[in-house]
């Protein structure tokens, strides 16, 4: 925290400052490395509380420099005593999102996406037609009656942590089993279901709260837990509203309110399959591309 401090106050009495004779490239390229690091850096503040105690770790930042300005020794010290503790109270604070920072650095698979060789082909699907066309059925018959319904579609993050928070299943979906697992006074309607692999794994599921401020006020615990499971997951939630009937889902924390049958079905329809197979990525096309020319200038 000292040499911190004296960094700033050497930099504050600097007046003027010189440039290299000569940039390199990988002046360069380090300088695109800070840049995007630094932008995904503040995407994360800002879709975060982290946004909101930015202000107060601003604040004190700046209350560090005026007193290493006007020489506040004691303050510095107490500060440079603190600064370990503060460090850990960061991470404690911010472990959830930081958690969640590293589980989304690795599910954008960057590398494989580079250097993948597959043909793209369909393979593995996650849910059927059927599956898509059950739970449409199901949100929205619960949703002319106004019964509430909180269902989970798990996708590439296993929810196995929520999944033994309730009882265990293991249905095929049916949207008659959906609409008389969320009626009224029946001992599973309460909680949430995860569906895997086009069957139920699991109801009565506990789901984390969404603590987003910026949340309207007027949604209540059901729509804060769809919330809140897809800031820690890649998971899908459908979400019926008692009060309105309205239907709603959510996926990466944020939520869209009152969706027509065909929007939902085309974002169910979005996460058919694990393998994307409209083009190739990265290497494969580049490949892809060389072999189609060596074909033509043999021919």
């Amino acid at each position: 925290m000292g040499n911190v401090m004296e960094f700033i106050k050497y930099h504050l009495r600097m007046t003027k400052f010189s440039l290299p004779s000569s940039i390199r490239v990988i002046d360069i390229v380090q300088i695109l490395l800070i840049a995007i690091f630094v932008y995904y850096l503040m995407v994360w503040i800002k879709n975060t509380r982290a946004y909101t105690l930015l202000k107060g770790v601003m604040f004190v930042s700046i209350f560090l420099i005026i007193a290493a300005v006007l020489r506040m020794d004691t303050i510095l010290w107490i500060c440079q005593q603190l600064s370990v503790v503060a460090i850990t109270g960061v991470l404690i604070i911010f472990q959830p999102e930081l958690r969640r920072a590293l589980e989304q650095l690795g599910e954008k698979k960057m590398f494989s996406n580079l250097i993948s060789f597959d043909n793209g082909k369909q393979v593995d699907e996650r849910i059927t037609d059927r599956t898509i066309g059950e739970l449409i059925h199901a949100a929205y018959a619960m949703g002319e009656v106004k019964t509430g319904a909180l269902i989970v579609v798990e996708q590439n993050i296993i929810l196995q942590e929520y999944e033994k928070t309730g009882i265990a299943m293991d249905s095929l979906i049916s949207s008659q089993l959906l609409i008389n697992i969320f009626e009224h006074n029946t001992p599973l309607h309460d909680g949430a279901v995860i569906v895997r692999n086009n069957r139920i794994v699991s109801a009565t599921c506990y789901l984390p709260l969404s603590d987003n401020l910026g949340l309207n006020k007027s949604l209540g615990t059901r729509h804060r837990a769809g919330v809140g499971i897809s800031e820690v997951s890649d998971a899908l939630t459908i979400i019926v509203s008692e009060e309105t009937g309205k239907v709603s889902y959510t996926y990466g924390g944020k939520i869209v309110i009152g969706v027509t049958p065909g929007a939902l079905r085309e974002r169910l329809n979005s996460m058919k399959t694990r393998k994307d197979h409209k083009e190739t990525t990265g290497l494969a096309r580049i490949w892809k591309g060389r072999a189609k020319h060596e074909e033509k200038t043999g021919e």
